[in-house]
């Protein structure tokens, strides 16, 4: 399971709008190999849904997940947090076991 928090979900759905998604798009995550850490998340809105794909809704708003990536988000909370100190969207993922201080990247 992939969680979305309430903060999240309000700047998603303000993101969507600003960039002309529609309401029904989901947030792709991906990981990747690379940056700092070694793997690194890669967000993107998709409409599209490709063999193998994962669909979470949370608070109003859907994350998709391929079944690679899944294996390294499974228990993960997206979270967001605004303000002048705030880090943007943070993902709160219980199977890193390193963390890059950017917070854009992780190891396992």
């Amino acid at each position: 399971m992939i969680q979305i928090s309430e903060n999240a979900a309000r700047k998603l759905a303000l993101l969507k709008q600003e960039e002309g998604h529609p309401d029904t798009a989901a947030l792709r995550v991906e990981v990747k190999k690379g940056g700092c850490s070694g793997l690194s998340y890669k967000m993107d809105f998709s409409a599209d849904k490709r063999d193998g794909d994962q669909t979470f809704e949370c608070n109003g708003q859907k994350i998709v997940v391929d079944g690679q990536s899944l294996l390294y988000l499974i228990g993960m909370t997206l979270e967001y947090s605004g303000g002048l100190n705030g880090k943007g969207f943070v993902f709160d993922n219980p199977n890193a076991t390193k963390n890059c201080g950017c917070g854009s990247s992780f190891n396992v």
